[in-house]
């Protein structure tokens, strides 16, 4: 058999076996995962009723800095969302907001953000802000 079958054999068994166990993990997880979603998607829209659109992103921030990682940013995220959509919006509070398309203005615009509220060095922070352009894409059009 030649070397480079043999190198191409052993490359198709790790991605194999990587997708498989990455399979193995979702079916042992996928609950926990979904029920932890719904619950933050709860949370933020119980808290929104009754507050404003800062103290959402505020909330979300806060809860993130308690327990930051990969698994917190997504649940601070669904959190932030639905926060947002049942609260009230603060009169210019997407003003400095840049679209999501506007790639180059949105990585600055989150990084600044990260870094004006103590966590740039966390890699994660700047998705946190991923909900909030969202919002205020649909507020400019009026959507909300």
């Amino acid at each position: 058999m030649p070397l480079w079958l043999k190198i191409l054999l052993i490359v198709a068994m790790v991605v194999v076996l990587f997708i498989g166990s990455g399979v193995v993990w979702w079916m042992r997880n996928k609950d926990g995962l979904i029920a932890h979603g719904k619950e933050a998607a709860a949370e933020g829209k119980q808290f929104g009723q009754g507050t404003d659109s800062q103290r959402c992103v505020d909330e979300a921030l806060s809860r993130y800095r308690k327990e930051p990682g990969l698994g917190s940013v997504t649940w601070n995220s669904i959190f932030m969302r639905m926060c947002l959509d049942e609260s009230r919006l603060i009169p210019g509070f997407c003003d400095s907001v840049p679209k999501t398309t506007e790639f180059l203005r949105t990585a600055q615009w989150r990084i600044e953000q990260c870094s004006r509220i103590g966590l740039s060095n966390d890699t994660y922070c700047p998705n946190l802000f991923q909900p909030l352009q969202t919002f205020c894409e649909r507020s400019r059009a009026g959507a909300l």
